[in-house]
């Protein structure tokens, strides 16, 4: 473990963080360490030997990978052009090895290998010992791996990962015929959990119902006090008895210890034990999507002699959840008054599928909080802990998902591994305040009639405390024993919703938005390419908003009564699919997390309050409308302000928009000011040279005040290519796995985005990153789409700058200039354990030479502007020549 304290190493020398906005922190292996406790955690992710097909001796400690790739986790095994629907993924056996050296300071520590998960069956070896087999690919696989290491000498870990069609194990379905896309590999965290022999144990490693780790619940929850329900297992694989005491403490946000309360314990040798408490909390401050609080609860075990022998952190929110049947959904013993939309959501990201950093994770939680959403659906499997961490905080709740889609197996290995997978996601899951609801039948799936009550006593057993709530479709066998049905609005389609609403039942719509003629076709006015332009994204966001026919939408969800607490919209993002051809493009952003129009619509739906949330709030307003020759004539803004004024070139022309009081319906409503734009208005006035004269400015307007403004001007003459990182002001972390979304445009010389044009853009990096995919994939060169060429850049184990340069692939003298960007990587959080020797055969971008590098392209740029210029004074010559020729008029 040669770079076991790289991090120090960089901390001491004076390298460190970058300041930004706000920095997420993510959980490890379900908890956060705190120091000095006996419990470390290191970063198993840099350096994996990889091989992509079937390797039988590759267990072997003694195998030679030598030849094999080099590759970091998260993997998903390869990566993917954007369009990567019908099974064009690699299925079959790939192989991971890594080789490490532990450093001697781990001897007498318990040691866990903890992988967040593998997709598909795996097995897992450590020096030639198998150590786990699992069945499954979004759950946990862990492995308790203290005898088999060896000090002072190279060990391996090796890794099988196969995932090839099974119906033993859900989802079961066979790929080609599966609406997701399950790609494969190590595709999430991999952690080193080292601890004594007195240790809170993994919740997912003991098969403990109930039980394993820290469980925490509440009851009687109020404004004026709760309970907090404390549950802890610990283990004692000492040769001897142990006595201690168990000590919780809950800080407040500020870091304030507000309450606490201690236990003793006492375990025989190599035994354990389940100690329970309830901790009386005064005053709480609850936590809701409007205002998500998190306390840090700190617990710790120490011996008769005060010393500390384990111990972490957890983030918990004290909050209550009902469901009330007819009165609907309460809140920390209030009635939830809106509607709650959301939207499901499926882990897949371009070019890497499922292998999403946990960066990729926080921010796709944060754009949809950003649009307003308050309900995400984990379709259909339970996702990443760092998105989990991220509803926590950015108010976010949850429907977490049994993983499995219209499908089942007779044979009674199937139904094992469900219960199994329901058991393990309750336990991984339980503590996060985020879960608002337990969907543990199998999606969309004719199963036997005695399933679905099955399931959901699993899920009662294993959250045997209160605010614990299960939901089922309502057309499916057994649902009479949930107390929530999926089901859409009465205010649908004839045959929509349930005919007879039942007072004891609370209602729920899982997807609803999707619009298709057949289900083989999928032709859909809902499913829209950003790239195709202003007027598909305007019908896709009228049709979620409000369309002309009866189908279920926004303004449906709002029309219910309180009995029909609101739906979730299918869905969040564009996504691969297996069984057809084409993306699923019916996302409110696409694949890289570029916003359609229908994601504006989203966001004029929020309250027009601002807030203290981490999530973008307050008053907004947007044009839909890009001013090109093409664009419509009517223009469409949204926005949650009361007024809306929108002023026009040619004379500055204004239009006046308020919003109407409305008793129901969507807060606010789609706007249009008809046949306003006029492309033969700038023509005149550009030919006068009075461009500067035509824009049009959108002002949102509450109490007779502008609070909001958005401007749009037509793009101009193609002359530069500008740069940005998609990245929410997020540090840009050197672990080897970090991944950060570059976005390169062809711009004016305004900055404004040329939307229509088809150029190539090439990209180059150098220092300490890399981008991902080549031209096999069009990941680089990329073709423009709607003005926009997005990468991604994965960062190295080393803190440094990394120098993003794009140009068009065709270089002329009348070309567009190349664009650059800068970003800075900072230390790791986490201390990471990889062989340099391995290491170093990844990330060879940064062994370029960035000073000279950097000269060259600096002077020919400088050439390529000054080019430009003289080139401008040609053009005016030619400009005069035709308006002397009459030409255009």
């Amino acid at each position: 473990m040669k770079t076991l304290y790289l991090y120090l190493t960089l901390l001491l020398i004076g390298i460190l963080p970058a300041q930004s906005a706000y920095q997420p922190t993510y959980s490890v292996a379900g908890f956060y360490p705190i120091e000095n406790t006996g419990r470390e955690v290191y970063s198993m992710n840099p350096a994996w030997r990889f091989y992509k097909g079937a390797q039988p001796e590759a267990w072997q400690p003694n195998f030679d990978d030598s030849t094999w790739t080099v590759v970091s986790l998260p993997d998903g095994m390869e990566y993917l052009p954007t369009e990567a629907s019908g099974c064009v993924n690699y299925q079959g056996e790939a192989w991971y090895r890594k080789h490490f050296t532990p450093d001697n300071q781990l001897k007498g520590k318990k040691l866990f290998l903890h992988f967040e998960a593998i997709m598909g069956k795996s097995k897992v070896w450590i020096n030639g010992k198998l150590v786990n087999e699992h069945f499954g690919g979004f759950l946990p696989v862990i492995a308790d791996i203290t005898p088999y290491i060896q000090f002072g000498q190279d060990n391996v870990i090796a890794v099988c990962a196969d995932n090839s069609d099974d119906p033993s194990y859900p989802p079961g379905k066979p790929q080609d015929v599966l609406d997701f896309s399950y790609f494969g590999g190590i595709y999430r965290d991999c952690w080193l959990i080292a601890h004594n022999n007195v240790f809170i144990t993994d919740p997912n490693y003991e098969n403990s119902t109930a039980g394993g780790g820290l469980f925490v619940a509440y009851d009687r929850v109020s404004e004026q006090s709760a309970d907090v329900l404390l549950k802890l297992h610990v283990r004692n694989e000492q040769p001897t008895s142990f006595s201690g005491k168990v000590i919780y403490e809950l800080h407040d946000a500020n870091g304030q210890k507000v309450a606490g309360t201690t236990q003793s314990i006492s375990i025989g040798k190599q035994k354990a034990t389940h100690a329970s408490q309830k901790l009386k909390l005064s005053n709480p401050h609850l936590w809701s999507p409007d205002a998500p609080y998190l306390y840090q609860l700190h617990v710790l075990i120490k011996d008769n002699k005060g010393n500390i022998v384990d111990g972490y952190r957890r983030r918990i929110g004290v909050r209550s959840i009902e469901f009330k049947g007819k009165d609907g959904f309460w809140l920390n013993g209030k009635p939830y008054e809106t509607p709650l939309i959301g939207a499901n959501r499926h882990q897949d990201f371009a070019v890497v599928g499922n292998a999403l950093s946990n960066s990729l994770h926080w921010r796709d939680a944060k754009k949809l909080r950003d649009a307003g959403l308050k309900v995400i659906r984990n379709a259909h499997y339970p996702q990443d802990p760092a998105f989990m961490d991220a509803c926590d905080e950015l108010g976010l709740f949850v429907i977490v998902n049994t993983p499995g889609w219209q499908f089942w197996n007779e044979a009674p290995i199937f139904a094992q591994r469900v219960y199994s997978d329901i058991r393990n996601m309750v336990r991984r899951d339980r503590n996060h305040p985020s879960v608002w609801m337990w969907e543990p039948i199998l999606n969309e799936t004719w199963y036997p009639a005695d399933f679905a009550k099955k399931v959901q006593d699993i899920v009662n057993e294993e959250y045997p405390y209160p605010y614990c709530y299960t939901a089922c479709d309502a057309t499916a066998k057994g649902s009479e024993h949930y107390p929530i049905l999926f089901t859409h609005p009465q205010t649908g389609d004839k045959g929509w919703g349930v005919d007879v609403l039942d007072p004891k039942i609370t209602y729920f719509t899982r997807e609803w938005g999707d619009n298709v003629d057949d289900w083989n076709s999928h032709n859909s006015p809902s499913r829209v390419n950003r790239a195709w332009g202003e007027t598909p994204m305007l019908i896709q966001a009228e049709g979620y908003a409000k369309p002309t026919y009866p189908y279920t939408c926004y303004e449906s969800l709002y029309l219910t009564t309180r009995q029909h607490v609101g739906g979730c919209l299918w869905h969040s993002f564009d996504h691969q699919r297996g069984y057809h051809p084409d993306p699923f493009y019916g996302g409110l952003m696409d694949v890289f997390r570029q916003p359609k129009y229908s994601y504006q619509m989203f966001k004029a739906q929020r309250s027009p309050e601002k807030s203290d949330l981490i999530a973008e709030t307050g008053p907004m307003v947007y044009i839909a409308h890009e001013m090109t020759p093409f664009s419509p004539k009517d223009v469409t803004v949204y926005s949650n302000c009361d007024e809306v004024r929108l002023t026009m070139f040619q004379g500055g022309k204004q239009y006046l928009y308020k919003k109407e009081v409305r008793e129901k319906g969507m807060p606010s409503p789609t706007i249009i000011f008809k046949d306003v734009f006029n492309v033969m208005d700038d023509k005149n006035l550009s030919r006068k040279k009075r461009q500067s004269e035509v824009f049009m400015l959108a002002e949102g307007i509450i109490d007779g005040k502008v609070v909001a403004t958005h401007k749009v001007t037509p793009a101009r003459r193609p002359s530069k290519v500008i740069l940005w990182a998609d990245n929410e002001g997020m540090n840009f972390e050197a672990n080897g796995s970090d991944l950060v979304t570059v976005v390169a445009a062809i711009a004016d010389g305004n900055g404004n985005i040329k939307r229509l044009n088809n150029y190539f853009i090439r990209f180059e990096i150098e220092g300490e990153g890399t981008i991902l995919g080549d031209e096999s994939i069009m990941a680089n060169p990329h073709p423009i789409q709607w003005g926009t060429a997005p990468i991604l850049v994965k960062s190295t184990t080393r803190p440094g700058k990394i120098r993003i340069k794009a140009s068009v692939l065709l270089d002329g003298k009348q070309m567009p200039v190349a664009g650059t960007l800068e970003l800075e990587s900072t230390p790791t959080t986490r201390p990471l354990v990889f062989s340099e020797q391995e290491e170093a055969q990844t990330n060879l971008h940064s062994t370029k030479q960035e000073s000279t590098l950097k000269q060259k392209e600096n002077c020919a740029d400088e050439i390529k502007k000054l080019q430009m210029e003289l080139n401008r004074y040609k053009l005016k010559e030619v400009e005069k020549q035709q308006t002397e020729f009459g030409e255009g008029i």
